[in-house]
């Protein structure tokens, strides 16, 4: 379910910026394009609980922006990921990639899901 929220809400971007899941960052291609998006699952906590089954769940995701031209005109992940129901939890810059020529900017999101 989390996988889908992501995705959905990454594609309502611009469709030149390409995204993939880290798992599957391969689909990304070689040589990696100067702009696209890697998601990855950082926790999926259960928050609450009913008749001893869960009904939801706690889950904080991490949305990491490359570019080769800097971090100074990124896509707008904010307007997207708050479209679909995730809260802004925090950014993080990523060190400069010498092998790839790629800047990067790593946000983190939340958001709670009855299961």
């Amino acid at each position: 379910m989390i996988w889908t929220l992501i995705a959905t809400a990454l594609a309502a971007l611009d469709p030149a910026v390409a995204y993939a899941a880290d798992v599957d960052r391969s689909i990304l291609g070689d040589p990696l394009p100067d702009e696209f998006i890697v998601y990855e699952l950082i926790s999926a906590v259960p928050d609450l609980h009913a008749d001893d089954a869960e009904t939801e769940r706690f889950y904080r995701v991490q949305i990491s922006i490359y570019n080769r031209a800097g971090l100074t005109s990124l896509p707008d992940t904010d307007t997207a990921m708050l479209a679909q129901g995730f809260r802004f939890a925090g950014e993080t810059r990523i060190p400069f990639n010498p092998e790839t020529g790629h800047y990067g900017l790593a946000r983190e999101y939340t958001i709670l899901v009855n299961q």
